[in-house]
């Protein structure tokens, strides 16, 4: 089955992506990983989005399509794989899409994990990392033993600047407005499952897996 993730920052689609892939058997697929990947590597893709970059401009929707083509076409993804992150916009979605039928595939289900804005910004603005391993806490739901240090490594924690609920706010509002067309996109195809989101994670995935109609592990 090839899957799509979809949901606000905050929403939790990376830690149930992680969850689906080990019960599925199929691979995450993150886009920013996958990006930051082929930059490394310095793959044909990844030279050809650092051009753009190097100019200042945005890596067009082709060549971020062309990135993913060439993740799936990989063995481990014969029989599928999960999406996280991609797509961002209606015409990504529509250009996975020509792709995918091109190729003889098809995306089967797009999953929405739905959670209230308020508990979004909750969630993101209560998020730290600690400045030197990177391990994320959160003041409510995993607060570090001491305050302002990392349980691991006794590093200093900081917030990123787009935790901050003014920045969050913004990224929520870009978000709903590229991604309301792209739900509405999926549901003609009868496509979509929306998710209660705000509910504990086990809650969540077991929503998930029962909506895919797939044997969750004991």
């Amino acid at each position: 089955m090839y899957i799509i993730m979809l949901g606000a920052p905050g929403a939790g689609k990376g830690t149930q992506a992680d969850i689906l892939s080990q019960e599925m058997n199929l691979p995450h697929i993150a886009s920013g990983d996958l990006f930051r990947q082929a930059l490394e590597e310095r793959t044909g893709v990844g030279l050809l989005a650092k051009s753009y970059m190097d100019k200042g401009e945005l890596v067009p929707d082709e060549v971020a399509i062309k990135m993913i083509l060439e993740r799936i076409n990989q063995p481990d993804c014969a029989a599928g794989c999960l999406f996280d992150g991609f797509p961002r916009t209606l015409h990504q979605a529509e250009v996975l899409d020509k792709a995918f039928r091109e190729q003889g595939k098809t995306i089967d289900k797009a999953i929405y994990i739905e959670v209230p804005n308020g508990e979004l910004v909750k969630r993101l603005s209560g998020r730290w990392l600690c400045r030197t391993c990177q391990i994320p806490y959160h003041i409510i739901n995993s607060p570090p033993k001491t305050p302002g240090k990392c349980d691991k490594c006794d590093g200093e924690l900081y917030q990123r600047s787009d935790d901050k609920e003014k920045t969050i706010k913004e990224r929520l509002s870009i978000f709903f407005t590229q991604t309301i067309p792209i739900l509405d996109y999926y549901k003609k195809q009868n496509k979509l499952i929306k998710v209660n989101g705000n509910l504990g994670i086990q809650e969540v995935a077991r929503a998930i897996i029962s909506a895919l109609k797939v044997p969750m592990s004991p």
